[in-house]
């Protein structure tokens, strides 16, 4: 079957596929052999390296400690960065050049520095400039850095998203006498928001590994960081890095998939827009179109 868009596979195209998925998942298998083997040979596989994470002690004195430090961070940064992100995107589109030009500079000038010039800088000016407690400067400069970065880069995205929409949107609203500030908030934000979505999920995903950069440069007490310590205490450096990695992954996969639920969520809603008829409604409809009255005017049968 063939269409405008897709020409469906033929014969030969089919057998190609499949020597091509064969050959790609012969090579997968021997590069996890290939790392257990190597593994095995380094003493990377002794029970006595994994048996520390069987204890509660390893969970409960690192690991969760520092992932509960990791998502404060995060969670902060992202509270802070969305609507410091919105609020930018939307003056970068301002009629007002006093408004336009000056959003604009903010937005490129952090977008172009590195997170981690943005919270060392910020580790040190706190440093010498405020009087946060030292126990907690770590957290002020991690969560400063990453919202002053992803703020200016959400910016774009948000940007990005409302001139995606069709011009027709923003003409009609005119039509009917709507500001440009009620447009913005009651028609091109909201259907952004889906357009948008995607993106601005990336960015958090970001957010949350971000976060470890605190911890290798400014003592922060992230999950990284503990991993370190507890590698320290009992040896098991690969393993230590494993079991963070997997935690990392189980984390950003539970934020795209809570993100992809809540996509389909909006798309359904924005389907469903017809009014839905309660059982009284429906048999006076019935009612009506029995007595002869269904779909006349005000003058009576047809």
């Amino acid at each position: 079957m063939t269409s405008v868009l897709y020409d469906a596979p033929g014969p030969r195209a089919k057998r190609r596929n499949v020597l091509f998925s064969v050959v790609f998942f012969v090579l997968v298998a021997l590069l996890l052999w290939w790392v257990w083997q190597t593994m095995d040979e380094k003493g990377q596989l002794e029970w006595a390296l994994w048996k520390p994470f069987t204890t509660s002690e390893a969970w409960t004195t690192y690991l969760l400690p520092g992932l509960a430090d990791t998502l404060k961070a995060a969670a902060l940064s992202m509270v802070i960065a969305l609507p410091l992100g919105a609020i930018l995107g939307i003056a970068r589109m301002s009629d007002h050049r006093w408004v336009r030009i000056p959003a604009g500079a903010v937005v490129e000038f952090f977008r172009a520095i590195p997170v981690l010039l943005l919270m060392l800088f910020a580790n040190e000016f706190y440093v010498r400039s405020t009087g946060i407690p030292s126990d907690e400067r770590p957290l002020y400069a991690v969560v400063t850095g990453l919202v002053l970065y992803n703020a200016s880069v959400l910016a774009e995205v948000v940007r990005a998203g409302i001139l995606s929409l069709p011009k027709g949107q923003s003409e009609a609203a005119m039509a009917i006498g709507l500001r440009k500030s009620q447009t913005m908030s009651g028609i091109l934000l909201p259907q952004a928001v889906t357009a948008m979505l995607p993106a601005i999920v990336s960015q958090l995903v970001v957010i949350v590994k971000d976060t470890a950069l605190g911890g290798v440069m400014i003592g922060f007490t992230e999950l990284l960081n503990t991993r370190s310590t507890l590698a320290a205490n009992y040896a098991n450096v690969i393993p230590s890095f494993i079991v963070v990695a997997v935690i990392f992954v189980v984390l950003n996969f539970i934020l795209t998939s809570f993100a992809s639920w809540l996509e389909r969520r909006l798309r359904r809603s924005k389907r469903s827009t017809g009014a839905v008829l309660g059982a009284e409604k429906v048999d006076d409809l019935n009612a009506a179109e029995v007595g002869g009255t269904y779909g006349t005017g005000a003058g009576g049968s047809i």
